[in-house]
């Protein structure tokens, strides 16, 4: 586990259980760990394996039943939800393996939203998104509708608009899921540059070939984190 220390991220013994009826499911059994800024991580598991429960709650969409977890040093279970909204909405960007862009708005309204409900002004808004959108290679394309671009360019629109706000961190959610290998590869890149940079990125996946990307893997399975390891380690262990 990391030096907890100035972490961005902080799990301590976290544990989920869903109650349907009168079964109660254990989605995750204790997980801890801590996430550093600037570090670039992979969480692999099979389904079933508690990595959504887990993306659920980093992502601030869902509490812990028990355990503790703290986003930039704020313990989110003692934040009211109107304002754990505005915190994701400042701290948190998403990606998603499925875009989620809005299809009759264009490239640059979508990069736009966030900053929209954060109420950032109209000039400062559009120098960040035309900014975003360079980041990801795509300023030619701002004024493109989500049908007007490749899955590709689909994915890079989504990750300037979970850019945009200057989050603390960024979840991507199967983020090359949708994708042929050439356009992986180009997200990938545009992800591992942005992590240089300096971006704090969490990569949910169940790709080994997309984890290897990470410098960090975190293995979870039966709801349980059963491998917190540097990517190379993680291999010389593998069977």
């Amino acid at each position: 586990m990391g030096d907890r220390a100035g972490s961005v991220i902080e799990l301590a013994d976290v544990t989920k259980i869903y109650r349907v009826g009168e079964l109660s499911v254990q989605a995750l059994r204790g997980v801890s760990f801590a996430v550093r800024p600037g570090e670039l991580v992979a969480i692999m598991g099979e389904s079933g394996s508690g990595k959504t429960t887990l993306l659920g709650i980093l992502g601030c969409l869902d509490r812990p039943t028990t355990g503790s977890y703290r986003l930039v040093g704020q313990e989110v279970a003692e934040i009211p939800e109107s304002k754990r909204a505005r915190l994701r909405g400042e701290r948190i960007g998403f990606v998603f393996q499925a875009y989620n862009l809005l299809p009759r708005s264009t490239a640059y309204k979508n990069v736009e939203l966030p900053l929209v409900y954060a109420g950032v002004s109209g000039r400062d808004r559009h120098a960040r998104v035309l900014e975003a959108l360079a980041e990801v290679g795509l300023a030619d394309r701002a004024n493109h509708l989500p049908t007007e671009l490749s899955g590709g360019q689909q994915q890079r629109v989504a990750i300037a608009r979970a850019l945009v706000a200057r989050p603390s961190v960024v979840l991507a959610d199967e983020p090359t899921g949708n994708l042929d290998s050439s356009s992986a590869d180009e997200v990938l890149a545009i992800l591992e540059r942005l992590n240089r940079r300096g971006s704090t990125i969490i990569m949910v996946t169940h790709s080994a070939e997309v984890a290897q990307h990470a410098s960090r893997i975190l293995r979870v399975a039966d709801g349980l984190l059963v491998a917190d390891e540097p990517f190379e380690r993680v291999l010389d262990s593998a069977p």
